[in-house]
């Protein structure tokens, strides 16, 4: 048993879906699944149920995923101390970031944590829209940044998929779709919609996936705010295909008019994409406070 079969495990645990896992770890899927079958052979057993559309931990992989999170959360842990003795005790982390990362990634806290352990060094935070984030780490302007996955690879930038989230249509609790399970575009392409403006990422992402399937659909009010865009939905003024994550926090709120949301179909459902790039040459003294910082991000609050 390694670090990267237990790398592998808990993103298909964290998954539960083998294809956007190895989309998590930008490998193939054969090469998951056999890493999986692997792991299974070498420990006695299955650590997954496998159905036509998801997987569930069994009995062992319950236990075995603790375990996992316990062993690399101790690898990261030693990495940063090595780091931190290695002379990390100035120097300068340039970070770029598109504004919706949240709720899927908490950078304030993770730059206060990367404060807290490494406070001699100097961080730069701004934010741009995806189109520019890689380029600027190409070209040295930035360390690292969070964006959308690029439409082609960026040369000598290496990227790392974060997260990988189906969309789901928002809509008033008495809207014909509220709480439909497996909608298709077909379906929603009937709707009006609220939309984010067209130099959003996930703009792009949803107007993608309806050119793809041949559908049109018509966008009735156009916003530059996720907060405005899920009023106006809620409102009943038009479907807004939003990642899940987004629309619970939202329907959660109390304060808020009350929302419900329709899941698309699994072989439809576009997946909002976010990854971190950094450039290539991680030896060099950006690379190694790049890789501190995705410790940090990744590393459990209360272990450093």
């Amino acid at each position: 048993m390694d670090l990267k079969q237990l790398e592998y495990f808990i993103a298909v645990a964290e998954e539960r879906h083998f294809t956007r896992a190895a989309q998590r770890l930008n490998v193939v899927q054969s090469g998951l699944s056999q890493t999986i079958r692997s792991l299974e052979e070498e420990l006695g057993g299955p650590l997954f149920v496998r159905t036509t559309r998801s997987v569930a931990l069994t009995a062992a992989g319950t236990v075995l995923l603790e375990e996992a999170h316990r062993v690399l959360d101790a690898a990261r842990s030693a990495r940063m101390a090595v780091t931190q003795v290695h002379g990390l005790a100035r120097g300068r982390l340039r970070i770029g970031a598109i504004q919706s990362l949240a709720p899927f990634i908490d950078l304030p806290t993770t730059l206060g944590r990367f404060r807290d352990a490494f406070g001699g060094i100097d961080i730069e935070l701004r934010f741009d829209g995806s189109a520019n984030l890689l380029e600027e780490v190409r070209d040295g302007h930035l360390d690292i940044a969070f964006t959308q996955p690029p439409a082609a690879p960026v040369a000598d930038v290496v990227t790392k998929l974060l997260v990988c989230e189906g969309l789901v249509a928002v809509c008033p609790p008495k809207h014909r779709l509220a709480g439909a399970h497996d909608v298709t575009l077909a379906d929603l392409a009937q709707e009006s919609y609220v939309d984010l403006r067209t130099d959003w990422g996930m703009r792009q992402l949803i107007d993608s996936a309806f050119a793809d399937a041949g559908l049109n659909r018509r966008t009735r009010f156009e916003v530059n705010d996720m907060g405005m865009l899920l009023e106006l939905a809620a409102q009943g003024l038009g479907l807004a295909l939003v990642p899940e994550s987004i629309a619970k926090i939202r329907r959660d709120d109390r304060h808020a008019r009350p929302i419900a949301f329709a899941d698309i179909a699994e072989s439809e459902e576009p997946c909002w994409e976010i990854v971190v790039g950094h450039r290539a040459r991680s030896g060099e003294a950006a690379g190694r406070l790049a890789q501190a910082f995705l410790d940090v991000l990744v590393q459990p609050a209360g272990a450093l």
